[in-house]
């Protein structure tokens, strides 16, 4: 309702005049950290009190022939956050924009026709199922192949009966905000990329940033700001650099000792692109701290709305009295994923998503080197899908990253911006899943323009 009457109050005030495009449901979930639902919702009302109209191929269009001022203008954070957005629309929807988006994936590589004739062999295979309902913890054959690809590729050690399938990283926490104590502090590494403290907060955890820099001083951070939780990605760090094995072992003991959880997201754990992947931080513990995060979205795609989650066996009990907040994904997509897996089809997947990845990573680092001056260098481990720049100048990341934006490029800083490092030189991310080779030299060659005026 917040959203919804401010959009409607920036249309009667003629801020948002007449034929004006409102921005797509992902880009403003993305920039004001709301759910997709929520955003849905909002411009559904907007849509049926007839403030807007939709058109196909286009979406909704402000109707606002008749403006009539009000002196009355809302001031919250969000309702900023969201001005700043519908101002920048000229820019970033126009066509053409070049988007180094950290959250894309390679959009022409998806097996369809393999995912159909497995889509269509499972349902035969599980048709005197298809009127019942699953197990709400995942369909146990799917977690049978998971336990043993996780062992097999990341060192996991679980058994199926651990494994939690589940929607997505928000439905993972939301379940570890019953499994765990209430009002939880949660230690998130700073700075980071990973969209996560919105999530944590709308579970009511309590954010604490750590660093981990100081790796004599880690675990007397953590024992001193009363941490009991810390989330951690360890594959997938701002540089692409694995997290140091001293500081595995440093958190795993300071989490033994203390009685504390260690939440280990590996989205981008199988996306080492040179090289064997690192083992899990899951596979190093032997006292059962860790509780192991994993998705199919970057690998294969996120429509498919599937993760999973390992917990530790002293969690399992509690875990059975939650059959009422479970909510796994769609019985015919597990069925397709498990056999998709079983018959090998994964693992060839992976390795020419790997092939496909390191290619287009090399490609934009040769590309930055050719184009951009040698203030502008490159923090790549050849690990996940974006690479880090060090841009040598006097000003801020935000104000590269909308000088970028002015000339129709999108890049990214930190995604918790209050939780940034005074570490020098800003920091910028580009990721390269979703970008073609001939869009990344461009948006290259308009990255340095844009920047040409600030960089030493």
């Amino acid at each position: 309702m917040q959203l919804y009457k401010h959009i409607r109050a920036l249309i009667q005030d003629d801020v948002l005049i007449d034929g004006m495009k409102l921005p797509s449901i992902r880009s403003l979930r993305r920039q004001l950290n709301i759910s997709k639902t929520t955003i849905e919702t909002a411009y559904h009302l907007l849509l049926e009190e007839g403030y807007v109209l939709s058109k196909e191929r286009v979406g909704l269009i402000v109707v606002n022939p008749y403006p009539v001022k009000s002196s009355k203008h809302p001031d919250s954070s969000v309702h900023k956050k969201l001005e700043a957005e519908l101002d920048k629309r000229g820019q970033t929807w126009k066509e053409g924009y070049i988007d180094f988006s950290l959250l894309t994936i390679d959009g022409d590589s998806f097996p369809i026709q393999r995912w159909k004739s497995i889509v269509g062999e499972s349902l035969t295979l599980n048709s005197q199922s298809i009127h019942e309902y699953g197990d709400p913890q995942g369909e146990y054959p799917l977690r049978e192949s998971l336990a043993q690809y996780l062992r097999n590729s990341r060192g996991v050690i679980c058994s199926p009966e651990q494994i939690v399938i589940g929607t997505g990283i928000s439905y993972s926490i939301h379940l570890l905000s019953r499994l765990l104590e209430e009002n939880l502090y949660v230690g998130i590494e700073k700075p980071g990329i990973a969209q996560v403290r919105p999530i944590f907060t709308q579970n009511k955890f309590q954010i604490v940033p750590f660093s981990m820099h100081n790796n004599g001083e880690l675990e007397h951070e953590l024992t001193s700001n009363k941490l009991r939780l810390l989330y951690v990605t360890p594959s997938h760090r701002p540089t692409g650099e694995p997290l140091p094995y001293v500081i595995r072992q440093q958190m795993l003991q300071w989490a033994n000792q203390n009685r504390g959880y260690i939440i280990e997201d590996d989205y981008d754990g199988e996306l080492r692109l040179s090289g064997k992947p690192i083992l899990s931080l899951q596979g190093l513990d032997k006292n059962e701290r860790v509780i192991y995060m994993g998705t199919f979205s970057k690998v294969f795609t996120p429509s498919l709305r599937m993760n999973y989650m390992i917990l530790p066996l002293h969690l399992l009990e509690k875990l059975r009295l939650l059959d009422q907040v479970f909510s796994s994904p769609s019985r015919m997509n597990q069925w397709a994923m498990q056999l998709f897996i079983s018959r090998g089809h994964w693992y060839r997947h992976l390795r020419r998503m790997r092939k496909i990845y390191r290619l287009k990573h090399d490609a934009l680092v040769q590309f930055i080197r050719i184009h951009m001056p040698e203030s502008v260098q490159v923090n790549s481990s050849g690990s996940g899908l974006h690479i880090e720049l060090c841009v040598a100048t006097p000003v801020s990341a935000e104000t590269l990253i909308e000088l970028a934006r002015q000339e129709g490029v999108l890049v990214y800083g930190s995604q918790d911006a209050q939780l940034r490092l005074n570490c020098g030189n800003p920091k910028i991310y580009l990721g390269f899943g979703g970008i073609k080779e001939e869009e990344m030299e461009l948006g290259v060659q308009i990255l340095r323009k844009a920047w040409s005026t600030v960089l030493f």
